[in-house]
């Protein structure tokens, strides 16, 4: 059974680089697995992609030797165990603010006794180039579960939430974050509430063995997290290095307007 390369490196305290696949198209995911990400995952919750569409990527990410994620649309259990059955090698899931949130999620994701997932399917197995029965036997090893720490009531509820067993990265969504703040979605800000909620994800991660992870939008950002102790890197989207890496293009062209591109 292939083994999860981010869980391994992320339980030894390395850490991990990848972005997300915001476009409904497993041409893209062939494309972007070559590219040396860590991990790449498929957006459920702010795309138009189908759960059909990211099982045709998974597989694709997992045959490439890159680990394939994917953000749920929600946190239901249903969401959950589909984009595992069908082949996801782990799962981010949005807005987890209490540890009865947190229990849920983890519970959906690991099979008894560490949860109640059900058992079924065969597209698990196959991209981890294994049977049905090794499967289920080493699931709970080397799924990843990250829980998004993307509002102030998860910051205020964060030691309960990191308390839950089965949890591998607490990952900061700042955009939600700030918005939960009454300040405009950003990746980046001065506002001491924002700087003392990564802080405060720093420490309980550190405390409990717990990733640290978080989303930003270019590469300065990325290295400057990692060296504060991020682990778990999410550089903007394949969106957003196309929008912006064309937009760069036309400016040096002149033919830009030097209007900056969307960075997500």
């Amino acid at each position: 059974m292939k083994k999860n390369t981010v869980r391994s490196r992320l339980a030894q305290g390395e850490s991990c680089v990848g972005t997300w696949l915001t476009l409904p198209d497993p041409l893209v995911a062939s494309l972007m697995a070559r590219t040396g990400f860590d991990w790449l995952t498929i957006e459920l919750e702010h795309s138009p992609t189908s759960f059909e569409s990211a099982a045709q990527s998974y597989a694709i990410l997992a045959g490439a030797g890159c680990v394939p994620l994917t953000r749920v649309p929600w946190n239901t259990g249903e969401n959950i165990k589909r984009v595992l059955d069908t082949g996801a090698w782990g799962v981010v899931v949005p807005m987890v603010n209490s540890k009865a949130e947190a229990e849920d999620a983890v519970a959906a994701a690991r099979y008894a006794p560490l949860g109640r997932r059900s058992i079924g399917g065969l597209l698990h197995a196959t991209n981890f180039d294994t049977d049905a029965a090794t499967y289920y036997a080493r699931a709970n090893e080397e799924i990843l579960v990250v829980l998004m720490v993307e509002h102030i009531d998860a910051v205020a509820n964060l030691e309960a939430i990191a308390g839950v067993p089965g949890i591998d990265v607490l990952f900061i969504g700042p955009n939600d974050l700030h918005n939960s703040m009454g300040r405009p979605p950003s990746f980046e800000s001065d506002d001491p509430r924002f700087v003392s909620a990564l802080e405060k994800v720093l420490e309980v991660c550190r405390k409990r063995g717990i990733a640290p992870g978080i989303h930003v939008a270019d590469a300065a950002s990325a290295k400057r997290r990692l060296e504060q102790g991020f682990r778990f890197v999410a550089v903007a989207s394949e969106a957003g290095f196309l929008l912006s890496k064309s937009r760069e293009i036309l400016n040096h062209l002149g033919r830009g307007g030097n209007k900056e591109a969307a960075k997500y």
